[in-house]
């Protein structure tokens, strides 16, 4: 199955030669998962021809707000909508939770409570799941066909599904603590109130259930549907 990643940012410059980009961090999230994967760099206007290119698409995380002027928002919610009604699986993270929102119909701003940053548990249909966050906006109306399936009193729709055609998370599962670490360094002071990034580094060490995201987004893209 051939999963096409829509990178609608790129990881900060300090952190990309010991990690990679965000479209190399995914690839190891979901290696052994019986992926392919082809690359489209849209936040350089790099677009795929058709909706049909892959069997799926995955939508990234980004600096930029979804409510922001950027040339390629707008095509990007044009390809996202014609995804949608193709119904070809859609899975999106962060910022990529959000624009699939914002281009259905639902709202995304900048959260007036601030932000959330590093190791965050959440309310998973009953279960509480950990992952690594880095985010200040958030997806404050959800689009009427969005069923929220994860919250937490800072983000109230921190995981949607839209039946069988998308699946979308705010956090981040393809965050591992050493990347949270070095984005830590390199875009929060200044930014993030210290206190908030002194929390981050007391986290690391704390286990995140990227695994077992790892295997829901995985069994989304081949089964359309969200397993417990």
């Amino acid at each position: 199955m051939k999963i096409g990643i829509l990178t609608t940012g790129h990881a900060p410059d300090e952190l990309r030669a010991d990690h990679g980009d965000y479209a190399d961090l995914f690839q190891r999230l979901l290696k052994d998962k019986g992926f392919s994967f082809v690359n489209y760099d849209v936040v350089d206007m790099e677009f795929p021809a058709d909706v049909h290119d892959c069997d799926g698409w995955l939508v990234t995380g980004s600096r930029h707000g979804a409510y922001e002027d950027h040339p390629f928002i707008p095509p990007l919610e044009a390809f996202i909508r014609a995804t949608y009604e193709a119904e070809v699986p859609m899975v999106g993270i962060c910022f990529g939770h959000q624009i699939i929102a914002q281009a259905l119909g639902g709202k995304v701003e900048k959260f007036k409570g601030g932000w959330a940053v590093g190791r965050q548990v959440y309310d998973w249909q009953g279960q509480p799941v950990a992952l690594n966050a880095w985010h200040q906006d958030q997806v404050v109306i959800k689009p009427p066909e969005a069923q929220v399936c994860a919250s937490n009193e800072f983000c109230e729709n921190a995981a949607l599904v839209y039946g069988h055609r998308a699946f979308t998370v705010q956090a981040h599962p393809e965050f591992k603590s050493d990347f949270v670490a070095g984005l830590a360094a390199a875009r929060g002071k200044g930014v993030v109130p210290d206190a908030q990034l002194a929390e981050v580094a007391n986290q690391l060490h704390a286990p995140i259930d990227d695994v077992r995201l790892a295997s829901q987004i995985a069994a989304f893209f081949k089964t359309r549907e969200i397993t417990p």
